[in-house]
């Protein structure tokens, strides 16, 4: 049953209980800009303007899968917390990444939350192309085997439970499975304005 199939069964119900008469919300129309269209935003202009909210950075890891040589990840400030029950966690990834797939093969994954001092780790898994666990130090995180990089504030592994579109990138959401935090109180790697602060 879809979003608009709960909603309706959500109005018969209250209807059936004597509720006041509630009519379900129309879902709005979404589809892209064509070609001949213009965009209601600039792309540099919609960047800039969302750069104004501090993200926290981390990296995705996945390990190998098969017939791949060695772990994949990729730096990503587009991670959430979505859901408490059942436990699920998102992120987004460019529909052109060229490590997602590599991930979506291995079919789990671990968010390793990144402390201040690890903007330089953040840079290294943020190219393509060169291989982006050389002399990084990691371990297998318990339930997916990911890679779960050493330092970090936290760490999350999961199982890829959704993936949905959204525009030019994919929302990847993932059934928690284990998860971790350090000790100490140190402080977070944050992205703000096109920079790390």
């Amino acid at each position: 049953m879809g979003q608009a199939g709960m909603a309706e069964a959500a109005v018969r119900y209250l209807r059936s209980a004597g509720a006041a008469p509630v009519d379900a919300m129309p879902r709005p129309e979404l589809r892209c800009v064509r070609e001949d269209e213009r965009a209601p935003v600039a792309p540099a202009e919609f960047r800039r303007v969302l750069g104004s909210f501090a993200s926290g950075v981390a990296v995705v890891t996945s390990p190998a899968a098969e017939g791949e040589d060695g772990p994949a990840g990729f730096a990503c400030q587009s991670f959430a917390a979505l859901s408490l029950d059942p436990p699920l966690v998102a992120f987004m990834v460019g529909r052109t990444s060229t490590t997602w797939p590599r991930i979506a093969r291995a079919g789990v994954f671990c968010v390793n939350v990144l402390a201040a001092h690890q903007g330089e780790l953040c840079r290294g898994f943020a190219v393509s192309g060169a291989d982006k666990f050389a002399g990084v130090a990691f371990d297998a995180a318990p339930a997916s085997g990911s890679p779960r990089l050493a330092d970090t504030l936290a760490w999350i592994d999961c199982t890829i439970h959704a993936v949905h579109t959204g525009g030019d990138h994919l929302i990847v959401v993932g059934r928690v499975d284990a998860l971790g935090a350090a000790d100490e109180d140190r402080a977070p790697l944050l992205f703000h304005k096109g920079r790390f602060v």
